[in-house]
This record gives structure tokens, C-alpha cells and sequence, in this order.
């Protein structure tokens, strides 16, 4: 049984999801697993804990600017942790981008950090035209039509593959 911290940044609450159903497949499992917004969380939290898990949300290409202000300020806190990291966005959509080594925002701000953790993941998100205000909408509808995605303003598609989630979370047991 480890003690694992899961730390979440979220855009529109699809994260947030992916977050909670690692921690039910953690918690099945006999762990004991806390759950906590990226805004939250305390270098304390991250000394008690044995793994620490973060999931992170993609808006226009970048990651929030608290993940990586998180990274950088618990840099060596981390390296000496059993670490996960996984990002969620509408790219891994794509059969060729939904994998650590193949996801342009994983890779980039992984070698921005200068930080390896030791399992990666990359899970498409959610794409609700509905929830995002005039800017918002008109600006995803834009990108989706450039790489040939859904831009129908009534879209409200789930493109998480929750199989890969779980894959996952059976990957997070299994770290030192």
C-alpha cells in the first residue's frame, strides 16, 4: 500500500475527471490516495506522501502557468519521489499524438522543466462547445477546423480513452 498525492490543474473540469477515476482505480487497489488542486497544495503534502501524481490541462497550446511554477519550486522535492505526470488535451485525440513520445505538449514542457518523471501520460480531454464563452468557442472551433476536428458549435464529445486511464493508474502501483 503506498500514500499517494495527486495534484490537479484544470481549465474546464475534464482533468479533474481523469483525476478522480486514478484515484478510485488507486484507491481500489488499497492505497491511500489524496486528491488536491495545484493551488492548493503544500510542500508538506508533498514530503508525507511516497508518489506524487499531477495532471495538468492544455488551453491554446500551454499548460497553466502553476504547473510549471509547481514543478520548478518542488523540483527536488519531485526527483526524490516516485513521480507521474500526464497532460490532458484535445490533440491526443489523434492516434499519433496521444502517447508521451509522440505529444508535442508533453515533450515540450518536459524539456522546458528539465524534469523526467518516472511515468509519463497523455489523454485527450473533452471538447464542449457549450461551456466556453464567445473568444473561447470561436477560437477552438478555429484550431479544430485546422487539424481537421469537430467544429460543430453543438459538439459535446468525450474523447478520453478511460482504458488508457486505468492502464495508468495500474502503472502508478507499480513505481518504486
Amino acid at each position: 500500500m503506498a500514500n499517494i498525492l495527486i495534484v490537479f490543474s484544470t481549465t474546464d473540469g475534464h482533468t479533474i475527471k481523469i483525476c478522480q477515476t486514478i484515484l478510485q482505480h488507486l484507491t481500489q487497489a488499497e492505497n491511500k490516495v489524496t486528491l488536491v488542486s495545484i493551488d492548493d497544495v503544500t510542500a508538506n503534502q508533498i514530503e508525507v506522501h511516497d508518489k506524487v501524481v499531477i495532471g495538468a490541462s492544455i488551453r491554446y497550446g500551454k499548460h497553466q502557468k502553476s504547473v510549471a511554477e509547481f514543478v520548478k519550486d518542488n523540483k527536488a522535492q519531485l526527483e526524490n519521489k516516485a513521480t507521474a505526470f500526464f497532460t490532458v488535451n484535445l490533440v491526443a485525440r489523434k492516434p499519433e499524438k496521444c502517447h508521451p513520445e509522440t505529444n508535442p505538449y508533453i515533450i515540450k514542457f518536459l524539456a522546458e522543466l528539465n524534469w523526467a518523471p518516472n511515468l509519463q501520460g497523455v489523454f485527450a480531454g473533452k471538447l464542449n462547445y457549450a461551456k466556453y464563452g464567445f473568444l473561447d468557442k470561436n477560437m477552438i472551433r478555429f484550431i479544430m477546423w485546422m487539424t481537421k476536428g469537430p467544429t460543430n458549435p453543438k459538439t459535446n464529445k468525450e474523447f478520453t480513452d478511460w482504458d488508457s486511464v486505468k492502464s495508468f493508474a495500474q502503472s502508478i502501483q507499480l513505481l518504486p
